[in-house]
């Protein structure tokens, strides 16, 4: 059915048009654009992300060299890297801020049975941000520290399936338990996060809006034991307590109490602390609902790795806005076509075949889910010696 045409063009096709022409005309993205426009933007864009390109040049010259091929591409537009430049920096970063949560949207409903390491049948997000270093000379809009900027990615992780649900980019200088004022707590939802988004404060509210949250306390936290439930010292719990909250402001702040439970990680032998307002899970739950927070660190590691986020083809805050959701956009896409052919592939895999085959006319889904030929060495293991 998709024979003749590239793959980039196939794999483009699972984005939704429509969505894409509102997202652009709520924000006036074609205001006073005579050729190159909004796609033209993102397909160009979303190669430069598919192949690792390194700069605009690079974009113009790979693209250039394949001219016969733009149009059957989708892009309609000559593509030149002032033209690129210039849409990067004016157009509105919110177009492809909303049309990547879009994607996010048909994403999580795609990966919504998808089993991750817990057993629960509650959504269960971790949150964390990680920091993009950059030149202050040449990114003054977003300080950081006396001669450094920054720039910050703060994300909800949908664990199931490792579906970024929100996505806030901010300077380097706010801090991360900000983002908690940001945020639409879920009934019944877990909301995994580390020391550093501890303010009881906010955590009530996430309490009283039905939401779960489970952290690590600080070594200052002053909390008094209420009541302790029996634990099996033998599986690392050391014991799993209701605490109240003592500290004049604290305690204000989170007048109900609250469960802590003190764990012995058996690899690191380190005692660590989990609190939670959840009393109904076992508490080795609780600890590996914690463990599994480390998806997200896996998941910022892989998008620098595998995504053009650590460079930025323009300086504007616009520009770089406009490649960092781009680039999600991708790789939410990858994630949904890998759902939608039901391929066994990892997402590195895939970016790998799709970086080397993108001028190639093979079907998607043959190309994606080949098995590997045998190599050479295999096939004249049995050959006989003749020298």
């Amino acid at each position: 059915m998709n024979t003749g045409k590239l793959l980039f063009a196939q794999l483009m096709e699972h984005l939704p048009p429509m969505v894409f022409e509102r997202c652009v005309a709520r924000y006036g993205g074609h205001f006073k654009v005579k050729s190159f426009s909004c796609k033209d933007q993102y397909l160009c864009m979303a190669f430069a992300q598919l192949t690792f390109r390194e700069s605009l040049r690079d974009i113009e010259a790979c693209l250039r060299s394949q001219a016969e091929k733009l149009y059957h591409m989708g892009i309609r537009g000559q593509v030149s890297r002032n033209t690129l430049a210039n849409a990067n920096a004016t157009r509105d970063w919110r177009i492809y801020a909303d049309f990547a949560q879009r994607l996010i949207g048909i994403a999580r409903e795609l990966y919504v049975n998808e089993p991750f390491a817990v057993a629960l049948s509650n959504t269960a997000y971790a949150l964390d941000s990680t920091t993009i270093d950059l030149s202050l000379s040449l990114f003054p809009w977003a300080p950081f520290r006396t001669t450094k900027a920054a720039v910050k990615m703060h994300t909800l992780l949908d664990l199931r399936g490792n579906i970024p649900s929100f996505i806030h980019i901010s300077d380097g200088k706010l801090h991360d338990v900000n983002i908690l004022d940001q945020l639409i707590a879920e009934a019944g939802a877990f909301y995994i996060m580390d020391r550093g988004y501890i303010d009881f404060q906010r955590l009530y509210r996430l309490h009283q809006a039905g939401s779960f949250f489970v952290t690590r306390a600080k070594r200052n936290m002053d909390a008094q034991r209420r009541y302790s439930h029996p634990v099996d010292r033998s599986t690392g719990v050391i014991f799993d307590q209701t605490l109240v909250l003592q500290g004049y402001q604290s305690s204000k702040d989170y007048p109900e109490s609250f469960r802590g439970i003190r764990y012995r990680d058996p690899e690191t032998g380190k005692r660590l602390l989990f609190i939670t307002n959840n009393t109904a899970l076992p508490a080795l739950t609780i600890c590996a609902l914690y463990k599994a927070r480390w998806q997200v660190e896996l998941f910022f590691r892989w998008i620098k790795q595998h995504l053009r986020i650590k460079s930025f083809f323009g300086t504007s805050e616009n520009a770089v806005k406009s490649q960092i959701w781009i680039a999600v956009s991708v790789y939410v896409l990858v994630a949904i076509v890998k759902k939608r052919l039901d391929l066994s592939r990892s997402l590195h895999e895939l970016l790998q075949i799709l970086s080397l085959n993108l001028f190639e006319k093979t079907p998607l889904d043959i190309a994606l889910s080949r098995i590997p030929a045998r190599s050479e060495s295999a096939r004249t293991a049995n050959q006989l010696i003749l020298l």
